[in-house]
């Protein structure tokens, strides 16, 4: 999923310098949705892997 997150970031650099048209808009959106859900994701992992470090005897 971070080779998505990569690619709709570069699809938006490229989008932005052709103008900021409408793919430029959706592009970073897209790559801001999945920012916010990597970040979301991380947060996650992050806390389960602390639970888990404290349960091992």
């Amino acid at each position: 999923m971070l080779r998505w997150a990569l690619i709709f970031l570069i699809i938006a650099l490229v989008a932005a310098l052709f103008g900021f048209t409408g793919i430029a808009v959706a592009a970073a959106g897209i790559a801001k949705l999945l920012f916010f859900l990597f970040l979301v994701i991380c947060l996650v992992l992050f806390i389960l892997g602390i639970s888990a470090g404290r349960r091992i005897p």
